[in-house]
């Protein structure tokens, strides 16, 4: 009786499944609304090309960004715990295939350099000429720099 209920208390992951999907949907469906919204507005409205306005609608967009690759992670999470939980025989493109949670981590790890990129660009173009900046800089280095280290420490243990 035990063993059934262990075997079977995996599928409560399709919670975390579900879930995750959900998220990544919504906000892609949520950032498209706000994309069009901003195009089209600029459209109907005829606004004076300017570079402030330009800069305004370069941060705006590199924002959609950032929300579209969260998006993603959430898109990869739920993959990810269905090809682990489930199904592993998911059809997905080779690059994204996941067989165990190390794979996972990897998928995740590479979205969240991204991630960082787009934040510091998105910092970059606001802040233009802010000597601020270069702490933002240093730290999303910092970051990227570790993410890095693990990753290529991975490598080298699959290697031996």
């Amino acid at each position: 009786m035990l063993r059934l209920v262990m075997a079977s208390s995996r599928y409560i992951i399709f919670i975390a499944i579900a879930g995750t999907f959900v998220a990544s949907v919504a906000l892609i469906a949520y950032e498209a609304i706000v994309v069009a919204e901003v195009v089209f507005g600029l459209i109907r409205e005829g606004s004076a090309i300017s570079p402030k306005a330009a800069k305004a609608l370069a941060v705006g967009l590199i924002e959609a960004l950032d929300v579209f690759l969260i998006a993603i992670v959430a898109y990869i999470i739920s993959l990810g715990l269905y090809a682990l939980f489930i199904d592993d025989t998911l059809p997905l493109p080779r690059w994204l295939e996941i067989h165990d949670l190390e794979d996972l981590k990897e998928h995740l790890l590479s979205v969240v350099v991204a991630v960082l990129a787009i934040l510091f660009l998105r910092e970059a173009v606001a802040r233009a000429g802010d000597l601020d900046l270069l702490q933002l800089g240093i730290a999303v280095a910092v970051m990227i720099a570790a993410l890095t280290i693990f990753l290529a420490k991975k490598l080298l243990r699959k290697e031996d």
